[in-house]
């Protein structure tokens, strides 16, 4: 009885976040509703409470579960940074609500003195790879581990990232082209 209950609070738990994911990214932090939410995961406001304590707490776990498969899908190889940020655009494109929810996240969050633990962790792992990388000559040193990792993400996101006028004036997207420009980007950059 007890292993039914479980797997059924882990079903609902799992619905609610599929539903928030789609809100927030579609809505941000303060648009979303979470009786839609509710709705879209056939379950109640109540649940959302019970589970995540707030509208922010639900946001929070969506971003949190965002970083981690992430992380996880697209790991961080230094001695292939051009590689990692073409991996990180193809997750970008399998998955375009990251780049809308991590856009909420600095509009809705920055200045809240909130840090997500996965988010601290995840970067200072990064960094470290990337300074490790540095320290023994793999990768150029000309800028600081942080800086080289910022750019190599901003890189990877940069398609996502542009306004609508500015993909009008593209045209048609050409999927490969882009991730290679990435790739290209970030050789060029780490090129000495």
């Amino acid at each position: 009885m007890n292993a039914v209950m479980n797997r059924d609070a882990e079903a609902t738990r799992r619905r609610l976040l599929r539903a928030a994911t789609d809100e927030f990214a579609a809505y941000g932090i303060a648009g979303a509703r979470v009786d839609r939410i509710a709705a879209a995961a056939q379950s109640n406001k109540a649940q959302i409470y019970h589970y995540f304590g707030s509208k922010d707490g639900l946001f929070d776990a969506v971003f949190d579960a965002m970083c981690r498969e992430t992380v996880d899908e697209v790991p961080i190889d230094a001695a292939d940074l051009p590689g990692y940020a073409a991996r990180l655009f193809d997750s970008y494109e399998a998955r375009p609500w990251v780049q809308r929810l991590a856009t909420w996240y600095r509009l809705e969050r920055a200045g809240t003195g909130v840090m997500l633990t996965v988010v601290l962790e995840s970067n200072g792992m990064k960094i470290e790879a990337v300074a490790a990388a540095q320290r023994a000559g793999i990768l150029p040193d000309r800028f600081s581990a942080e800086e080289l990792l910022g750019l190599v993400l901003h890189l990877s996101g940069f398609w996502s990232a542009n306004i609508p006028e500015f993909e009008a004036s593209l045209g048609p997207a050409d999927v490969a082209r882009r991730r290679e420009v990435v790739r290209e980007a970030v050789a060029a950059l780490i090129a000495g």
